[in-house]
């Protein structure tokens, strides 16, 4: 089943245990995967996109 509910960068950044700032930093770096939707300036990605990004991130400690 695809998870297309929209998480933010405070959504991500609550899941994998980090400051938003830090995940805005993934984004300006190229580490964060494209948005999946742009609403109103602000950059959301589903959920199944954030989840794969975890699991194929170096170190992935199984968060």
């Amino acid at each position: 089943m695809t998870d297309r509910t929209l998480w933010s960068y405070k959504d991500i950044a609550a899941h994998i245990r980090v400051q938003p700032d830090t995940v805005r930093s993934y984004r300006k770096r190229g580490l964060l995967p494209p948005p999946d939707e742009v609403r109103n300036g602000r950059p959301r990605w589903c959920a199944d996109t954030v989840l794969a990004w975890i699991a194929s991130r170096p170190g992935n400690r199984g968060r």
